[in-house]
């Protein structure tokens, strides 16, 4: 008589999704749609990956090859209702993708600083990338007039000013020994903030690159959005500083 091996269950997509619910990290200022739709779909992203048997630097990889094709479109092609879809799809589905893999490693045991840091070069590319790629499609398919130009620099700018110091603070904080914004928190943050500092989230400038078809609301919008980023981290670099300099010597 032979005897019966029995293996052990496989664990079904709704008990992931349910152990990665409880795997989050920190949502300290995190704006609206980063906290309350992004990260979700990359909770199922993650998931799916997780199922698939991906690893995280696959799904890195993965979400820089749907930014860039984004990117890309926006400097190859000329603007257009379809391509402002394929754009705002792909820049998206990218970001999506960049709360899956964290979130991947996190199921997985832990990720490696190897794969952290491929990720923050990853994020840090798409900042100032995607703004050049405005400039490139705006002077290249005579979009605007010269002067506009200097709102997709600017833009650059700003937001690679901000990633930097968003992540200096955390390194910062982490060699000081003092909580980082990453790290769950007893109580949950609240939605003020979070929606408050929607203006700034990538998440709501993917979405509205659904206009580039149609410059005349495309150019005011995205320069809103800009004047908004610059205004956060005028009054957020004093914030920091402060709080920077707080930490203990």
């Amino acid at each position: 008589m032979t005897a019966t091996v029995e293996r052990p269950p496989v664990e079904d997509l709704r008990t992931t999704l349910r152990r990665l619910a409880v795997a989050q990290k920190g949502s300290t200022g995190a704006p609206a749609y980063s906290r309350f739709v992004n990260r979700p779909l990359g909770r199922l992203f993650a998931a799916l990956a997780f199922h698939a048997g991906l690893t995280p630097n696959a799904v890195t990889a993965t979400s820089a090859v749907f930014t860039t094709t984004g990117i890309a479109l926006l400097a190859l092609v000329p603007p257009s209702v379809p391509m402002g879809l394929a754009v705002a799809g792909c820049l998206l589905l990218g970001y999506g993708l960049d709360a899956a893999d964290g979130q991947l490693a996190r199921l997985r045991g832990g990720g490696s600083p190897a794969g952290e840091w491929l990720d923050h070069m990853v994020d840090a590319a798409k900042a100032s990338g995607l703004h050049l790629a405005v400039l490139v499609g705006w002077y290249r398919f005579d979009v605007v007039q010269d002067a506009w130009l200097l709102v997709p620099i600017g833009y650059c700018l700003v937001d690679a000013v901000t990633y930097f110091g968003t992540m200096l603070n955390e390194a910062l904080r982490a060699q000081h020994g003092v909580p980082t914004r990453s790290q769950p928190t007893a109580r949950p943050p609240g939605v003020g903030r979070s929606v408050l500092t929607l203006p700034t989230d990538y998440g709501l400038l993917a979405c509205v690159f659904v206009l580039v078809g149609a410059p005349a609301l495309f150019v005011p919008t995205y320069t809103v959005l800009f004047l908004a980023a610059a205004a956060f981290l005028a009054i957020a670099s004093i914030k920091w500083y402060r709080e920077i300099g707080r930490l203990p010597r």
